[in-house]
């Protein structure tokens, strides 16, 4: 099943109030008013894109050891993906696709990152349950999704709501500031050029990892996009 196939079933099933947590209509409203917002302020489309410079980093995994793009780049090309935490149940489906995907992604030398703002521990847990074989990223206060213009302050009523879910992003994230990434998702060149940039204001919306297999068969080939 494709991995959009996927999340509109979870959707499906979280609205249509088939988990433990049952929302209510107000606060499905709530949150697609929220999803409406992001889309119309335009934020997706000024986010970095291909043929931008890539931001370098350097950002922590799990164990503490520093991980840099500049590092990977030297080695081949590198797939960035950013998600929002591991209490989002749509960033762990779009976790185990690309785990999937990931023996294909590293057949064309290039290596892949997941990085969210969240702790140490938590990124631990999403690599234990999602059985994941590639790096979570700490990304502290998301200051490197800010330099790929991806970051965005939750509003003061989405606030209220996820406080009532118990998604306490503070403690997820040691940061008082109740800040996001847009999920995204990048091809970075060993050039430091962004080859393939994809941007989801909508969260629920996440495109198939099988699309990144053309942009890096591409890069190996040295033929452009």
């Amino acid at each position: 099943m494709a991995l959009q196939d996927k999340l509109d079933a979870l959707k499906a099933d979280f609205e249509g109030g088939r988990f433990p947590l049952k929302p209510t209509k107000e606060a499905l409203d709530t949150m697609h008013r929220a999803t409406a917002e992001l889309i119309a302020s335009g934020r997706a489309q000024r986010a970095k894109k291909a043929g931008d410079a890539a931001p370098e980093f350097t950002l922590k995994d799990p164990d503490g050891k520093p991980v840099s793009s500049r590092d990977l780049l030297a080695k081949g090309p590198l797939v960035v993906s950013f998600y929002r935490g591991v209490w989002c149940p749509y960033c762990n489906l779009e976790l185990q696709a690309l785990q999937e995907a990931q023996p294909e992604i590293a057949a064309r030398g290039a290596s892949l990152v997941a990085i969210s703002p969240q702790t140490a521990p938590n990124s631990r847990k999403s690599q234990r349950d999602n059985k994941l074989s590639f790096p979570i990223l700490s990304d502290i206060r998301s200051e490197v999704a800010g330099a790929f213009g991806i970051r965005f302050a939750l509003s003061d009523e989405l606030v209220s709501l996820y406080k009532s879910f118990k998604n306490d992003l503070p403690t997820f994230n040691d940061d008082p500031s109740w800040v996001l990434p847009m999920p995204a998702r990048y091809v970075i060149g060993r050039d430091g050029v962004i080859a393939y940039a994809e941007v989801n204001p909508d969260y629920t919306h996440r495109p198939d990892p099988s699309e990144l297999l053309p942009v890096l068969d591409r890069l190996r080939t040295g033929k452009a996009a």
